[in-house]
């Protein structure tokens, strides 16, 4: 997953860099997850895990607490959560993410967006087979801690992966694991930085450097669209 990883960690620094844009998507999940299962963080898995992603992401508190009221509030819009699939150049394939109160807008600016950049849409599920969802959390690697004592120990909470670099840790499992591993990690008492539930290609693909730039073309676009929450592609 090495490139892969260097071109999500990429493409997340260029596109979170623009707060203007971002803070917008981080307070939309906030508000969602407040709504379905209530204000309270302790009380409400999914909405403490969108308040730790926001916070990672340096959403000030003030935005986190305001996106929390507009949940309860009477304009409180509903929203929903839904993907779409598409074919781009060289052999790309990605899931668009997003998140909505007007599916029908949705729908219409992902499609433009991608037709326009050398895309097609495909229809819902023809990826199926192509990406697993995975549950993925960073965390710190303890000091003095061994890693191949740390994957050991977080076996049992559904771990499936755990990548290493430079102090930093990625753990990956089961979708469905999402809330053993989540216990399993803060049991030893580490800090979780990021918890999140991605799309990860089966068989992923490699591009040259100017191929990228063609799939960055459309990625990028796909992301500055305010519905989009993420892209998930099958680079390798």
């Amino acid at each position: 997953m090495g490139r892969a990883f260097e071109y999500r960690k990429a493409s997340k620094e260029k596109r979170w860099g623009n707060m203007s844009r971002v803070f917008p998507k981080l307070g939309k999940a906030i508000e969602k997850a407040a709504k379905e299962g209530g204000s309270d963080p302790d009380m409400n898995p999914k909405l403490r895990t969108a308040i730790l992603n926001a916070k990672a992401e340096n959403m000030p508190k003030d935005n986190i607490t305001a996106a929390i009221k507009r949940a309860s509030g009477k304009d409180a819009k509903d929203m929903i959560e839904v993907n779409f699939e598409g074919k781009g150049p060289n052999g790309t394939m990605f899931i668009v993410e997003c998140l909505t109160d007007n599916n029908t807008r949705t729908v219409a600016n992902v499609k433009n967006i991608i037709n326009k950049n050398g895309g097609e849409m495909l229809n819902k599920g023809a990826l199926d087979f192509m990406f697993t969802r995975k549950a993925i959390f960073e965390f710190k690697l303890p000091e003095g801690k061994d890693l191949e004592e740390l994957e050991m120990e977080l076996i049992d909470g559904g771990l499936e992966e755990l990548e290493e670099e430079e102090g930093e840790c990625i753990a990956y499992a089961d979708y469905g694991d999402f809330g053993n591993l989540n216990h399993a990690i803060e049991e030893l008492g580490l800090e979780i930085t990021k918890a999140t539930l991605e799309y990860v290609s089966n068989t992923p693909i490699s591009l040259s450097e100017e191929q990228l730039e063609e799939l960055s073309k459309i990625t990028e676009k796909l992301e500055d669209d305010e519905d989009v929450q993420a892209v998930y592609t099958n680079l390798g």
